[in-house]
């Protein structure tokens, strides 16, 4: 039987797929934490109930949010999210907006292109920023890929011990389909049915009852298969606000989220705090809501922290 081998595999950076680069050993630490104070303001692009969530005091402290993403490469990407227009890689972009959402949450940085084992924190909710994918042809099945220590420590953490924000991809078709060119990704496929793993698709606005959002013409949908629809979760992407378009900037809302939640619920584990999200998301603010395309709905931080306790 053939088998897939992927190392650092290759990298999704808004609808461009990057072949990996070997690993560098002057490059960036695999885990370098950013605890430094960060003010917590609401710009167009947010949805509003993330105010609220900080007056309340849920700002993601004592959580650690991990961006897996591109921090060493020489692709920059132009764009604002409030701060002024700036030039940034795309893990700067991800590591940044995860971090406005949740602006106690100790950020950390691993380099994508190290392949090395994520590394978690010792204390509180981890969460994980996956804004990339890993593509290859279609007809594989999982028990012909074979991951680098990068990947199989991700998805050995999925079953509860880190919350996953997975970016959806910006094929516009089903998760688990082949794109265009006859492409697959294939951690998309390896995180399904994992139990604390969301899979984020993009709206094109932060929906409410009377301006229904509507998913995004290049978000991936959820499918047919009832293990994406039931782990499925959407967010407004701005694009036209930012300059940042695709689920890449949807899922590090999420984990934004995740993290504010765990400020609350401190004692909950990743699969908890994605239950919670998911139970909670509205169907109500998309046009036309279907399950095969929005999966639980949209993803609302202020419906997940009402309850006393979660479970």
């Amino acid at each position: 039987m053939s088998k897939m081998i992927f190392g650092a595999g290759s990298l999704l950076i808004g609808s461009m797929v990057v072949p990996a680069l070997a690993a560098d050993k002057g490059a960036l630490p695999t885990f370098a934490t950013l605890n430094a104070a960060r003010p917590a303001n609401l710009y167009s692009w947010m949805s509003p109930e993330i105010s609220n969530a900080w007056k309340s005091g849920f700002r993601g402290q004592g959580t650690t949010i991990m961006v897996v993403d591109d921090f060493r490469s020489a692709n920059a990407i132009r764009g604002n999210l409030g701060n002024g227009v700036q030039n940034l890689r795309h893990g700067e972009w991800t590591r940044l907006q995860a971090g406005m959402i949740a602006p106690s949450a100790t950020l950390a940085s691993h380099d994508f292109y190290s392949a090395r084992a994520v590394p978690l924190a010792t204390r509180g909710l981890n969460v994980l920023n996956l804004s990339y994918g890993m593509y290859a042809a279609a007809g594989f099945n999982a028990n012909q890929i074979g991951w680098s220590a990068q990947e199989s420590s991700i998805i050995s953490y999925a079953n509860g011990r880190a919350f996953i924000a997975k970016a959806a991809g910006n094929d516009g078709v089903n998760i688990g389909a082949a794109n265009r060119g006859g492409q697959v990704d294939y951690l998309n496929a390896a995180l399904t049915g994992k139990t604390s793993a969301v899979f984020v698709g993009a709206l094109d606005r932060n929906g409410t009852t009377t301006q229904k959002a509507s998913l995004a013409f290049y978000s991936n949908k959820a499918g047919s298969q009832s293990a994406v629809q039931s782990r499925f979760l959407s967010v407004g992407v701005r694009g036209d606000v930012t300059g940042l378009y695709g689920t890449s900037f949807a899922a590090p809302i999420v984990s934004g989220y995740a993290a504010v939640l765990g400020s609350k619920f401190t004692s909950a584990n990743g699969t908890q705090i994605a239950n919670q999200l998911l139970a909670t998301a509205r169907q109500d603010t998309i046009q036309n809501y279907n399950i095969a395309i929005h999966g639980r709905g949209e993803a609302s931080i202020a419906r997940a922290l009402a309850p006393v306790s979660i479970r």
